[in-house]
């Protein structure tokens, strides 16, 4: 274990919840970007919409203990919890800030979930050598990066596909009216899963801070106000928006109807509930975003910006080595001191 003043761990816990903060403020596009682009909703009650389900995961959280496998993965999942330190802890957090702030004022719809990954492992490489790295969370961490954005895009297709069938018989005005509200319970659940996710990466880095401090004894376990805390500061991040990439994820790539809106925001709230399930620390932006392709090719290929999304495809590579390089050079800076 590692000594910290009391004084220093708060820092650095806040520090984390300010992440997590940062976290909301940069996704809050992944919630809402297609209710407020067909219309649904006004920007200000989609923003306020997505923070209201976004803390609403803590709750289910409490039904379903089992749903913070997550936090699980990010802890002890991708670095040995044993040869973490105060020190790779504030690496990860500012190398995994640094690359969503960067993102956000270019207004690209980075990760910050890979952000925090790239973080993490920076700064633990940095630390203990890649003898480190916990090679099997990490394995599935990566291959989700590819999985999630594609079996995203398929699923979503297939739900425009089956839902078009279903509706078949109703006139236009009926069916656009049924699609409206479809709508906007799909993205209530997309909002859910999005906070249950994204949350959990900033509890599984206090909780491995407590633990490596000595502040934390017994089973690796999320104590209850660190979930709480984090299921606040990311659902106040986004009530504050992030109206760049709102703008991007919302027409840039696509146009959407309601119909495309609920089928992609039905397909990526399964996603990520799934991977919730797994414990793999999913990227909701990757994965919203290969549900917005897939709705929009349902309709025709042409009506998919392809530039756009292949810029965002780019963002996505680098997120993981940019932010590992950030990490560690924080970590070997603050060895000086």
């Amino acid at each position: 274990m590692h000594e910290l003043a009391f004084p220093l761990l708060v820092g650095l816990i806040l520090v984390a919840l300010a992440f997590d903060f940062l976290n909301g403020l940069h996704d809050a596009a992944n919630s809402i970007a297609t209710v407020v682009s067909t219309r649904l909703l006004k920007p200000v009650h989609a923003v306020a919409f997505a923070a209201f389900f976004n803390f609403a995961a803590y709750f289910l959280t409490i039904v379903f203990p089992s749903l913070h496998k997550v936090a699980e993965t990010i802890g002890k999942g991708l670095i040995d919890k044993d040869l973490v330190t105060p020190g790779v802890v504030f690496g990860a957090l500012v190398g995994a800030m640094f690359w969503n702030v960067v993102t956000w004022l270019k207004g690209i719809p980075s990760s910050s979930s890979h952000a925090l990954v790239g973080g993490l492992i920076g700064a633990g490489v940095a630390h203990a050598g890649v003898t480190g790295i916990q090679w099997t969370g990490l394995n599935k961490t990566l291959i989700a990066i590819v999985l999630s954005p594609t079996l995203g895009m398929i699923l979503t297709m297939g739900i425009m596909l089956a839902s078009s069938w279903a509706l078949k018989g109703a006139s236009a005005r009926g069916a656009d009216r049924t699609f409206r509200s479809l709508h906007l319970v799909s993205s209530a659940a997309y909002s859910l899963s999005h906070g249950l996710n994204d949350a959990q990466k900033t509890m599984g880095v206090i909780t491995v801070l407590l633990y490596s401090t000595g502040y934390l004894h017994g089973d690796f376990e999320v104590p209850h106000w660190v979930a709480i805390a984090c299921y606040i500061a990311i659902a106040l991040g986004t009530l504050s928006g992030g109206w760049k990439i709102i703008e991007t994820m919302g027409s840039r790539i696509t146009k959407l109807s309601h119909h495309q809106g609920f089928s992609a925001s039905l397909g990526g709230s399964i996603m990520v509930f799934a991977a919730s399930l797994l414990g793999i620390p999913v990227s909701t932006t990757h994965t919203i975003t290969g549900c917005v392709v897939g709705a929009g090719t349902a309709r025709r290929a042409s009506a998919v910006r392809w530039g756009v999304a292949r810029n965002v495809v780019i963002a996505w590579v680098v997120t993981i080595p940019a932010s590992a390089t950030v990490g560690a050079l924080f970590y070997l800076l603050i060895t000086l001191f």
